[in-house]
């Protein structure tokens, strides 16, 4: 039996890592493709953690970002024969589950406007919305800001912001452009400073 594939890694091999898991990742979904369930399941083992995240994280609530999660995955299976690879799996996963958080965001009915939300009396906050959002005592007063964000623009900022993915990352999960992103992303960071009268 052949050892470890990094046992003679240097030892900062993390993008050779990543590498591979998106190697690993796209090997899992032909087979699952195939229909081989177990594969499958390795693979929503696998990313299912960090898609919950994301999806708690645009839709405020677990139950919803569960369920969000789980209807990814089902149109996923449903959809493996078109994954072709041209990007990673996780990346086409990112980008189904973004679109099922926003469709449940745009049915939402808007509760607020950032005109009716008026002056937040944020003014012993010191950080910004994304250190904020570490703390326990403003996280709902920084989920009460996002919901006065249009869905993409609350996508890209979750995206970019609290998740740290790239510009690219962003425009393909979501389905636009970079230049879309980037404008998004700084209409929301505008929109949370008038919100939250943080942003530093």
């Amino acid at each position: 039996m052949a050892g470890p594939r990094t046992q003679n890694a240097p030892p900062d091999s993390r993008a050779d890592t990543a590498d591979a898991a998106d190697a690993d990742d796209a090997l899992l979904a032909v087979r699952a493709a195939e229909g081989d369930e177990d594969a499958f399941a390795v693979l929503v083992q696998r990313h299912a953690p960090a898609l919950i995240r994301l999806a708690t994280s645009l839709l405020g609530t677990g139950a919803e970002a569960e369920d969000a999660v789980q209807d990814a995955f089902l149109s996923a299976w449903r959809r493996l024969p078109e994954f072709q690879g041209r990007s990673a799996f996780g990346t086409w996963m990112y980008r189904i589950v973004t679109n099922r958080c926003l469709n449940v965001l745009r049915s939402r009915r808007p509760v607020a406007t950032l005109e009716a939300a008026g002056d937040v009396a944020a003014a012993e906050y010191t950080t910004s919305p994304a250190r904020i959002a570490e703390g326990r005592d403003a996280v709902r007063e920084l989920r009460d800001a996002l919901d006065l964000l249009s869905a993409e623009q609350r996508a890209c900022w979750v995206l970019r912001e609290l998740d740290g993915r790239s510009y690219e990352f962003v425009a393909d999960a979501v389905g636009i452009s970079q230049e879309a992103v980037r404008a998004r992303v700084f209409r929301a960071r505008r929109s949370l400073t008038q919100a939250l009268g943080a942003w530093r």
